[in-house]
């Protein structure tokens, strides 16, 4: 039950000795949690439910370590799934919370990044060079730590730092304070990873950070950011990546609105809302959304097995979420019993001991500047910093945030010209995303079944959506479950898209991709195979796969599939090449470039595309699906 206590002073002061946890979740209440702390190997042992039965709140703090859930790699610390079990939630007035925290001002000594500049330079050089560059994958984001001894008490300098937050921070989703034995976290997170409630999932994927300047930010200087084409990619390619995920967790697939501006005291990023609907337990609807691609990079299995490559140091919770866990007031059958709120653990300060760390990170695309990327880092942890009161503020920048007393501040997303901006980018995505996507009474494929070989890229997730609203009845395999008998008996085999280069004889992902093609061709059984499988595909009929010069990795281009333009997404760093003006190889047609770069294949109950139909970058993409489906069954007249 949610009461006011009498004295927020007193209320705070109790704290002190006891797990609770602080929320800003509007402007005007600050919510106080308090209760038992119970630390879970696994989401699913989040303790919803009393032994009686009755539903319980639950604020859970999970860790990056959770993603081998999944079976992701990462370095395990064994931060602990740390639950605090809710026996008292308490809503106190905001102004008042305030005025009852201290202001004391908190020393740092020590302070500095754990890896020196131009070693996270050269890490960024390595990862383009080396990751990127050799098809592992779109972007990545590493991270570094800023670290500092704090010479105050813990639980004083936190309530301090929670303070500086509500006072001087705008824009964010949580801001928040959680302790508990051993450690706490202090931040204002930007950003909602993933919520449901009242059966509605929802993702906000935030990307692009522009740092305001001295005086604050203006209608020129932001529009300048806007027009940032890597800026711009940078969002689409996580929109696509949460898209996968909103599509693995939602019977509708998800529903993109934006994009939005997320305008904050010294930052304003840009962003998108992704909705849909699911009947998934909250803690599964986590399990299957772990963790945001703004943080960790996609495709999302093989982004963290970068990540363990090349941080040095576990990443505790930073970039994992808060995760709010709410008993519903009213239920119906098979309904989950809780909503769920999580914000990303990022723009977050932890205290542990004496010492501060604050994790930030960049995100690496294959445009990166190395330079630029340290900078990023620079401007986020000085960000956190200041926000907390631990560096000197832009008081220039605080002042014209502010605007005069009286007058409400204006939004930057309110000028004409910013709107019309935003409104621009719309204009690239795939109309399919941007709409209502329920399956049609004239799906063309209505009765057939597709089994999709997912080889490690979740975009297969989309994909196997967008077959659905075709008419198919579709089933995602994992590329080392699907037996043989599975790939022979379906009607349809869909290979799917993947990481790594098609050349890799060594790796046995690509060498079962290559055997699921080999027996449907051998079979003469109908074949689509996207991206990955496009390559195993081409090589198997003897065209040449070879990198390209610079990788693309969130690129649209429009193509010519045989006779007619598509506007199509890409996301490869090798490609299939022949000779210019090559229109068959055996009885096999190729629609390629002037240069030979092979973009599709159709042949006899077989067809093939480089470029991922189902995402937001592909504005013609379910037509072109439509048509290579028809293609691989067998009526390429529909």
């Amino acid at each position: 039950m949610t009461t006011t206590p009498a004295s927020p002073a007193e209320l705070l002061d109790s704290l002190r000795n006891r797990p609770f946890a602080l929320l800003a979740r509007d402007a005007d209440t600050v919510e106080v949690l308090t209760g038992q702390v119970v630390d879970v190997d696994l989401l699913a042992d989040v303790p919803l439910m009393d032994a009686a039965g009755t539903a319980r709140e639950v604020l859970a703090l999970v860790p990056f370590r959770q993603v081998r859930e999944r079976g992701f790699a990462c370095h395990d610390d064994g931060a602990p799934l740390r639950c605090l079990v809710v026996d008292d939630h308490l809503a106190m007035d905001r102004a008042e919370v305030i005025a009852a925290l201290p202001t004391a001002p908190v020393e740092l000594d020590g302070a500095g990044f754990d890896i020196p500049d131009e070693e996270y330079a050269e890490i960024v050089r390595t990862v383009i060079r080396d990751e990127i560059g050799r098809g592992e994958g779109a972007n990545f984001v590493i991270r570094r730590d800023f670290t500092a001894g704090v010479d105050a008490d813990p639980h004083e300098a936190a309530l301090t730092w929670f303070r500086a937050l509500l006072e001087h921070e705008r824009g964010a989703y949580w801001t928040f304070l959680v302790s508990t034995p051993g450690h706490i976290a202090v931040g204002a997170s930007p950003e909602a990873h993933v919520s449901a409630q009242d059966g509605v999932v929802t993702m906000n994927p935030i990307s692009g950070t522009f740092r305001h300047p001295t005086g604050g930010a203006t209608v020129a200087t932001l529009s300048e950011f806007l027009a940032s084409t890597k800026e711009t990619e940078e969002l689409f390619m996580v929109v696509d990546e949460e898209l996968k995920m909103m599509s693995a967790v939602c019977s509708d697939g998800g529903r993109i609105t934006g994009p939005h501006l997320k305008e904050m005291s010294r930052l304003t990023h840009t962003e998108y809302v992704l909705r849909g609907r699911s009947r998934l337990d909250p803690r599964d609807i986590l399990r299957e959304t772990m963790f945001a691609p703004t943080v960790t990079g996609s495709p999302m299995q093989n982004a963290c097995t970068v990540i363990a490559r090349h941080e040095r140091t576990p990443r505790g919770y930073y970039s994992g979420v808060a995760a709010l866990f709410t008993p519903r007031e009213t239920l119906t059958v098979d309904e989950a019993t809780h909503d769920l709120d999580a914000p990303i653990l990022i723009r977050t300060a932890y205290l542990e001991g004496a010492r501060l760390r604050v994790p930030v990170g960049a995100t690496l695309v294959r445009h990166s500047d190395p330079h630029g990327e340290v900078s990023e880092t620079h401007g986020k942890a000085a960000g956190v910093l200041g926000a907390i009161g631990a560096v000197e503020r832009d008081v220039q920048a605080e002042a014209s945030d502010t605007d005069e007393p009286a007058a409400p501040r204006r939004l930057l997303a309110d000028d004409p010209g910013i709107a019309r901006l935003l409104e621009s980018r719309n204009a690239r995505l795939a109309p399919f995303w941007l709409n209502p996507q329920g399956r049609g009474a004239d799906a063309p494929f209505l009765g057939q079944d597709a089994l999709v070989v997912d080889a490690e890229d979740r975009f297969t997730t989309m994909l196997a959506h967008q077959l659905r609203h075709l008419g198919l009845s579709v089933r995602i395999v994992p590329w080392n479950e699907a037996t043989d008998a599975e790939v022979d008996a379906a009607a349809l085999v869909v290979a799917g898209p993947g990481p790594g280069d098609p050349r890799d004889e060594g790796s046995a992902r690509i060498r079962r991709m290559r055997e699921v093609v080999a027996r449907r061709r051998t079979a003469g059984a109908p074949l689509l195979a996207v991206c990955l499988s496009h390559q195993i595909l081409a090589d198997a009929l003897g065209i040449e796969l070879v990198p390209l010069t610079q990788p693309h990795q969130g690129l649209q281009k429009t193509v010519d599939v045989f006779g007619e333009q598509a506007s199509i997404g890409f996301y490869n760093t090798f490609t299939a090449r022949v000779a210019p003006e090559t229109a068959t190889v055996g009885d096999t047609e190729v629609a390629a470039d002037a240069s030979g770069d092979v973009y599709a294949l159709r042949g006899p109950h077989v067809a093939s595309v480089q470029g991922h139909l189902e995402s937001i970058l592909s504005r013609d993409g379910l037509h072109t699906l439509e048509r290579l489906v028809a293609q691989a069954l067998g009526d390429p007249g529909l």
